[in-house]
């Protein structure tokens, strides 16, 4: 069955390129190109015009309403097309919103039932929220995992996406074994590298001794080199991905809350910040259905 994935589009190069790589990545998907639009959506060139054609206020908003969902609809219909184009069955989704374009895709995602939640590392339209871009609140508050594509991709890690192996953050808790199991499930066929920093004494993952699910599982120890912060665990964890050509990071969440997990710094918020490639994080299983 293919997975479910919903994905932010906002017409941006990064949109456009979070769709190819999560096509490299998961081409059997099912997926919503979703685009959320808050009035006033119309250029301002649009804007004018219609000011000059309109008989009075009330007619200028109800102009502007229409023209901007036209315009929404139109711009989700091109990255549908997009979409189509690297094989993936596609669909629109427009919403109009009013802020919180974050907390409303989060929403979303739950509302749809999707196995994956795909967004740019600049978020779905570029806009700052109160917590940081659209992309960190999706992660923060989302319920299902979330794949995170920085942009621009090099050469040899777009390559890697088709094929590579992928590299799961393993520190024994509950949210690497909740990372280590969405790998499998999104991901089947896939090598995976269990990578451990700072912590050769951890066992490993059940069923990660032998060949499973078409896929060998290999462990690697590595040491940061510079203690055991989030930062320093993220650039080992990047560092492993170039040497190996990964096609992406997997790594858990320890559903900290918002706030203090930007002030303190997470190995998963880390990892999306300071890594080159594409990142999902995964919530810890009390913390979603999936």
């Amino acid at each position: 069955m293919a997975i479910r994935v919903i994905v932010g589009y906002d017409g941006s190069p990064a949109a456009a390129a979070a769709i190819d790589a999560g096509a490299a990545l998961f081409p059997q998907a099912h997926v919503w190109i979703t685009h959320l639009w808050t009035p006033p959506f119309a250029s301002e060139s649009l804007r004018r015009r219609l000011w000059t054609g309109a008989a009075d206020i009330h007619q200028f908003i109800e102009a502007i309403e229409r023209e901007g969902e036209a315009e929404a609809r139109r711009l989700a219909d091109r990255g549908v097309r997009l979409a189509r184009t690297t094989g993936w069955n596609a669909e629109p989704l427009v919403r109009r919103v009013y802020g919180g374009e974050g907390l409303y895709f989060a929403q979303l995602a739950e509302e749809l039932d999707a196995d994956l939640v795909l967004v740019g590392s600049h978020g779905l339209g570029g806009a700052r929220a109160v917590l940081g871009s659209v992309s960190d609140v999706v992660v923060h508050y989302t319920l299902r995992p979330v794949l995170v594509v920085p942009h621009p991709l090099l050469s040899a890690e777009q390559a890697a996406l088709a094929h590579g192996p992928v590299l799961i953050g393993w520190d024994g808790s509950p949210g690497a074994e909740a990372a280590f199991a969405a790998a499998g499930r999104l991901l089947p066929g896939r090598n995976m590298v269990i990578v451990s920093v700072d912590g050769a004494d951890i066992p490993s993952p059940a069923g990660s001794q032998s060949p499973t699910g078409g896929k060998t599982v290999d462990r690697l120890d590595v040491a940061s080199g510079s203690g055991a912060s989030g930062r320093a665990v993220a650039k080992a964890l990047g560092s492993c991905a170039r040497s190996r050509g990964a096609a992406a990071l997997v790594v858990g969440s320890r559903g900290r809350s918002a706030v203090r997990e930007i002030l303190t710094g997470s190995v998963a918020m880390a990892t999306l910040h300071h890594a080159h490639r594409p990142v999902i994080v995964v919530p810890r299983p009390h913390e979603g259905s999936k």
